[in-house]
């Protein structure tokens, strides 16, 4: 644990910066999960839940939590499956 009272502040915010981009990026899969089992049971609301994962998906990568590659390829294979 830091003495110093800048380095202790800095240690919370990163903790507190760690779990945001943990629950944000648990929040995307979640909805890339949801997204591919409605669409692999053709349910009603598929489109719905499509557009948001890749809105999930999208914020992700411009926050930087997932490269932009990466967030280029979950988007690519879920419009792909979902047609």
């Amino acid at each position: 644990m830091p003495n110093i009272k800048s380095a202790v502040k800095r240690v919370r915010k990163t903790e507190e910066v760690e779990h945001r981009n943990i629950s944000q990026k648990n929040a995307m899969r979640t909805a890339v999960k949801r997204a591919k089992t409605a669409i692999e049971t053709n349910a009603s609301e598929k489109d719905e839940l499509v557009s948001f994962a890749l809105k999930k998906v999208d914020k992700a990568a411009q926050r930087n939590l997932i490269h932009s590659n990466k967030a280029d390829r979950i988007k690519s294979k879920l419009m792909s499956a979902s047609k």
